[in-house]
């Protein structure tokens, strides 16, 4: 169960101003209109309108545990369901243009926006929860086992020393091409020489390479 404390309103400032907490003043209780609901309806729209934050008061008191309740019953827990129970009055009091008595009841209104912001709880926490696990998976991963470093590192060195012995015009022409992320066109361009003789030298220094890797112990595919 919710109470007045539980709902934020503006202060007697207007919707512009500060906002305060309402004044614990126990359960909801049912209104005391004597007359046409509808007529209700419209007078309290029109004093919400007019920023008298008695209005959104009489509201409360009249909803706040029907709204509770169904926001409990979609998000299945209560601090959720008074999370959404605050926004839900907080729309009405800012934007009390919204309801519309010509198209059906406060109670409706309300129960409709309740339910659409309690569905977007849910959503909302069940994205936080997804993003959670990401990021522990990340970083349960994100450690490399030190064996594998260690191999990675010497396989590196071996590549670099492999690399060292080339011939330099079979040498630059890998390393435009695969740590300079050029095409075998541009490498051609780029060192002034014909197509055929950028990929002729690449492949020989891919060749030399790999025969190094092998000859160190070095598994390549």
């Amino acid at each position: 169960m919710v109470c007045r404390a539980d709902v934020i309103r503006p202060t007697m400032g207007g919707r512009n101003g500060d906002v305060a907490m309402m004044a614990p003043m126990g359960a909801p209780v049912a209104g005391t209109w004597v007359g046409d609901p509808g007529d209700w309806e419209r007078a309290i729209r029109g004093r919400l309108i007019a920023e008298e934050p008695a209005a959104l008061a009489e509201v409360y008191d009249q909803y706040a545990s029907f709204v509770f309740g169904l926001a409990r019953r979609v998000i299945g827990e209560p601090r959720g369901a008074e999370d959404v129970t605050q926004e839900v009055f907080v729309v009405l009091w800012e934007r009390p243009e919204l309801f519309d008595p010509t198209r059906g009841t406060l109670r409706t209104w309300l129960a409709t926006l309740a339910h659409r912001r309690a569905v977007d709880y849910v959503r909302r926490e069940e994205a936080r929860r997804r993003r959670s696990q990401r990021d522990a998976a990340r970083r349960a991963t994100a450690v490399p086992d030190v064996e594998e470093l260690a191999t990675a590192i010497l396989t590196a060195e071996q590549v670099r020393a492999a690399l060292e012995a080339l011939p330099v015009e079979q040498r630059e022409a890998i390393e435009l091409a695969y740590f300079g992320g050029r095409t075998y066109r541009e490498v051609a361009v780029e060192l002034g020489i014909p197509e055929g003789t950028a990929k002729s030298r690449l492949r020989l220094g891919l060749r030399r390479v790999a025969a190094a890797l092998t000859e160190a112990g070095v598994h390549t595919p």
